[in-house]
């Protein structure tokens, strides 16, 4: 979500150098039985692979990027394929426009609540203490300090934890390919809009209980060590137009976490899909509709909202729409 990482962007405090992640392609080191596993629950989803589609309903076309939203030089080629199509846009969508991210920095300004525990005890006095010790030791790498720490809300935790040291740096100043699609039209004067209101953020975290956060931030550290080599898998799927495959290799790699069943591990990725992509899937769609009236439309936003039962794309062919993959 764009909101969070401008958020990153804005508080983390002096992340230290660092260099560019490197590490395997998780995929190549998987033994054959779970990679078959992995590609038969993402070959299940509907529309789980691919980046760049057309949807077309009569006069109505409604042109779809699923994005990374990390810098990384690979997008360049991208943007040279789809500039054409903002520009020749009537509106560009994106999760949030410049609008909203002045409006989410001027809220984070005037109540720092919303990511900051300002009363009652701290993540020092209410996490098990081998999981703050590891905590500390993870957010000190990526140059948080644990006073600071002990601070934040449990889901920023989670944010935080779910971008490996070695990439703090490049949350200086982050654009990713949202950030791009963003540049490209406001150049081409092109109207730039938010999908959903600025604050979406909060209350997809408001919805998780306090529990749940805290059992996240625990499975995250869990993957710590690899942290390096997940991004670097993550950032390889989504150029290879296969985003749902890392979801699905997070979902059944999670099996092997101890104290989990698998069917508490599906449970709470099921959970954790409701809250994170489909309900706010769900909620685009109108918007997409109405921008669509208007003229055509070019949509972008996170690569993983694209697949699924109720992926924007599913959910744009139960309108009527005709869904078409484009070349990148």
């Amino acid at each position: 979500m764009r909101p969070v990482r401008l958020l990153l962007a804005t508080l983390v405090l002096a992340a230290p150098a660092a260099a560019e992640c490197t590490g395997p392609n998780l995929f190549a080191t998987l033994p054959p039985d779970r990679l078959a596993e992995i590609e038969a629950a993402t070959s299940a989803q509907p529309y789980s692979t691919g980046n760049y589609w057309r949807a077309t309903r009569g006069d109505e076309v409604i042109t779809l990027i699923g994005t990374y939203h990390f810098d990384d030089p690979r997008h360049f080629p991208m943007l040279e394929v789809i500039t054409p199509e903002i520009a020749a846009a009537t509106t560009v969508l994106v999760e949030a426009g410049p609008e909203e991210e002045r409006q989410l920095l001027d809220l984070i300004g005037r109540d720092p609540s919303k990511i900051m525990i300002m009363e009652g005890p701290t993540l020092l006095q209410t996490l098990p203490p081998e999981t703050w010790s590891a905590l500390s030791e993870a957010l000190t790498l990526r140059g948080v300090p644990g006073f600071m720490a002990a601070k934040f809300r449990p889901w920023y935790i989670t944010v935080l934890l779910a971008i490996p040291p070695c990439a703090m740096a490049t949350m200086n100043d982050p654009k990713g390919l949202d950030g791009l699609v963003i540049d490209t039209a406001q150049a081409a004067g092109v109207p730039v809009r938010g999908l959903e209101p600025f604050d979406t953020v909060f209350g997809i975290f408001d919805a998780m209980t306090e529990a749940e956060q805290i059992t996240l931030i625990q499975s995250t550290l869990a993957l710590e060590n690899q942290s390096a080599a997940y991004f670097v898998t993550m950032a390889d799927g989504y150029f290879s137009g296969e985003s749902r495959k890392i979801w699905e290799l997070m979902r059944i790699t999670s099996y092997d976490l101890p104290g989990y069943t698998r069917a508490e591990v599906d449970a709470e990725y099921a959970r954790f899909e409701e809250l994170l992509m489909a309900s706010r899937n769900r909620a685009w769609i109108s918007v997409l509709l109405d921008a669509a009236a208007e003229g055509p439309v070019f949509a972008a936003f996170g690569a993983l909202h694209l697949s699924g039962l109720e992926g924007v794309l599913a959910l744009l062919e139960a309108e009527g729409f005709t869904l078409t993959p484009l070349p990148l």
